[in-house]
């Protein structure tokens, strides 16, 4: 009997991390599904990483190189594969174990196509990052289809039928296959259904070159800005790292903590209702948090304002209210510096 989810999971030399994904894959809650892991041209010990889980439920494909990000490859598995709902996890994210529940129950509530759950970045120093991005709502749509793509790939499930109506992953593009793809489907015909689940349900994080807390994106550097200053941060969403520790292994640990989920879903509710109140309320600031939040040091205050700047200057930042809560707030810090800086 075939499965009633397949989920993708494609990597590349990544073991210690393909581990933790595959593990917070085996412990879904929805048990009756296909895992297909795909290696695109691994050269570490990814097969014997895959193989020690010996779970039935798992298939290793070891693949020649393809071309930009492995799309093509992805596509072989797909074709071998039959489960009725279609997950992707990436080999450096987590999931929680609901994640294949909750958006299932989504698609089959709206009967939508194609569904996501709400966005949570990891930074590197490991400040989780909300992101509120609703695109039931038609800007946000149309900025997701025109200008950037928010949404990652962990988050996104889908129904079997899109094969057949829309097509598999694009072989011919070297990177954003994903955007590529769920464009294709949202625009398809008289345009797909949709849907939104605003619970959290997967962990993002940011590839093993983005090393350092400026290759973060403009709106997820705004926003740590202030979670590194505001008291008000819950410590669910940022934990102590310890060094030499991958974040995902710190997530990992907690993710597995009676209660921590739940923890997270409710402390993330009240982040985005913060960051809206402070953008509404024109919250004030003394010089000393400004100072604080451009952390103080002339290089990094430096580094602080070209992200202000950047996010500023941006289009895609406008796609999410907590975004422009976060630029109202650090404009209203740099209009404070002006004035400490005067006086």
């Amino acid at each position: 009997m075939a499965p009633r989810f397949t989920v993708l999971l494609p990597t590349r030399n990544r073991s210690p991390l393909l581990r933790l994904a595959i593990a917070s894959v085996l412990v879904q809650t929805e048990r009756d599904f296909e895992l297909l892991v795909v290696g695109d041209a691994c050269t570490d010990d990814s097969a014997a990483v895959v193989a020690s889980f010996n779970d039935p439920r798992v298939r290793w494909f070891d693949l020649p190189k393809a071309f930009g990000f492995g799309y093509a490859n992805r596509n072989v598995a797909l074709r071998e594969s039959s489960g009725q709902y279609i997950a992707f996890v990436a080999d450096d994210n987590l999931v929680f174990p609901d994640h294949l529940e909750r958006l299932a129950a989504t698609i089959d509530a709206s009967g939508a196509e194609w569904a996501y759950s709400r966005p949570l970045w990891v930074t590197t120093d490991g400040v989780v990052v909300p992101f509120a991005s609703n695109l039931l709502n038609q800007d946000e749509l149309e900025t997701f289809l025109t200008v950037c793509n928010h949404i990652p790939a962990t988050c996104v499930m889908y129904t079997r039928r899109c094969l057949d109506a829309y097509g598999y992953w694009p072989e011919d593009v070297p990177r954003a296959g994903d955007w590529h793809y769920w464009r294709r489907i949202i625009e398809g015909g008289h345009r797909a259904k949709y849907a939104f689940s605003p619970v959290p349900t997967t962990l993002h994080f940011h590839a093993d070159w983005k090393t350092t807390l400026d290759t973060h994106s403009p709106e997820v550097t705004a926003a740590r800005a202030i979670a590194a200053t505001g008291s008000w941060w819950p410590a669910s969403m940022r934990p102590t790292m310890s060094p030499g520790v991958r974040e995902q292994a710190v997530f990992d640990a907690l993710i597995r903590r009676p209660g921590y989920i739940e923890r997270l879903r409710h402390d993330v509710t009240l982040v985005i209702d913060r960051l809206a109140w402070m953008r509404l309320t024109d919250t004030p600031v003394t010089v000393n948090q400004l100072q604080r939040a451009l952390f103080t040091a002339e290089t990094r205050e430096r580094e602080a304002s070209a992200a202000l700047e950047a996010v500023v200057s941006s289009t895609s930042w406008r796609a999410t209210w907590p975004v422009r809560a976060v630029v109202g707030a650090l404009r209203q810090l740099g209009r404070r510096a002006a004035i400490g800086r005067e006086g």
